[in-house]
């Protein structure tokens, strides 16, 4: 295989030139030195690199543990780290087919309800939302059972650790009233004046290790760490976009300071 131009190895890869270019930044994918005509040309080894990091995001790794597996290849022939990618993607197929799996159980469901095959103690949970009329409590239900039915026992535990205190009942009182506003913002547009207080209410009610998760995986590139509020846009107005948006803003202020 000859040399690449960035946008060939992205393509071959199936991510973005962005994609690429933040793992460079991040000292994951080590940059080619310039050629004369200013351009960057990538091998056969580099193709791999970015596909085991691809493949080892989607498997849920993080990013320090990510590096110390890629210096470990450095030393590899590149066959043997071509087994290696070879079997980060035969876990990731039996990944997809145990989650599979579980959807067909629930398809197979008579009675197909939102909290159905959920763990009694997500179901606490999920009693504990709303029961009609609130389209936040509806959606943050969907991404429970979700979580709950596609994800990893791992990430079920984690995620009901980030949810106790939020049951507490002073706490639960204060969700239900944040609820409320958010849905009054249903038909309104990113300017509306209830925008920001509600956003500072949201940012106070959220507990601090649940803030460091949304924050982290709103900055985790690749499909395993998917932008969770690109994925709300086309479920809420733009105004509770704007209050979820800004939250998260004032979130990564008090992180930073």
């Amino acid at each position: 295989m000859g040399g690449m131009r960035i946008g060939e190895l992205a393509a071959l890869v199936g991510v973005s030139t962005r994609t690429v270019r933040h793992y460079h930044h991040l000292g994951l994918l080590p940059e080619p030195v310039r050629l004369a005509n200013g351009y960057r040309e990538y091998r056969l080894r580099d193709a791999v690199a970015l596909a085991r990091i691809r493949r080892l995001t989607e498997l849920g790794l993080s990013l320090d543990e990510i590096r110390d597996i890629l210096a470990d290849d450095q030393g590899r022939e590149l066959r043997e780290v071509l087994e290696e990618l070879d079997a980060d993607l035969a876990r990731q197929q039996e990944a997809i087919a145990v989650r599979r799996a579980r959807l067909a159980t629930l398809l197979a469901e008579a009675d197909l309800r939102p909290d159905s095959m959920v763990s009694p103690d997500m179901a606490a949970v999920l009693r504990d939302l709303p029961k009609a009329g609130s389209r936040i409590a509806e959606i943050d239900r969907e991404m429970l059972v979700l979580v709950s039915n596609l994800g990893e026992p791992a990430d079920q535990a984690q995620i009901l650790d980030l949810m106790r205190p939020l049951t507490e009942p002073g706490m639960l009182a204060q969700g239900h009233a944040l609820y409320e506003r958010l849905d009054a913002l249903a038909d309104a547009d990113v300017h509306d004046p209830l925008v920001g207080p509600l956003a500072a209410d949201l940012a106070a009610h959220i507990p601090d290790e649940m803030a460091a998760l949304m924050i982290a995986n709103l900055n985790t590139p690749g499909a395993a760490g998917a932008n969770w509020l690109e994925m709300l846009t086309d479920e809420m107005s733009p105004a509770q976009i704007e209050v979820f948006r800004s939250a998260t803003l004032i979130l990564q202020e008090q992180e930073r300071a």
